[in-house]
């Protein structure tokens, strides 16, 4: 018996820049992939549902901002 793999659709981040642009798949788990777009078959980093959004949230609030 074969198994089906379905891949996830990747998006370019909104922020993309010219040379420094990251890819996010948000497959129908728990988990939002992130990868780097000059390198699609590289590493793949894993973040659980929950850990993405307090993320986004702290880049939305400016906690990584360089001061």
């Amino acid at each position: 018996m074969e198994e089906t793999v379905t891949l996830p659709a990747w998006r370019k981040s909104s922020y993309c820049g010219t040379s420094a642009c990251v890819e996010v798949a948000d497959p129908a788990t728990d988990t939002i992939l992130v990868r780097d777009a000059k390198n699609p078959d590289g590493s793949v980093l894993s973040f659980e549902r929950r850990q993405w959004g307090a993320f986004i949230a702290g880049v939305r609030d400016g906690e990584f901002d360089r001061h």
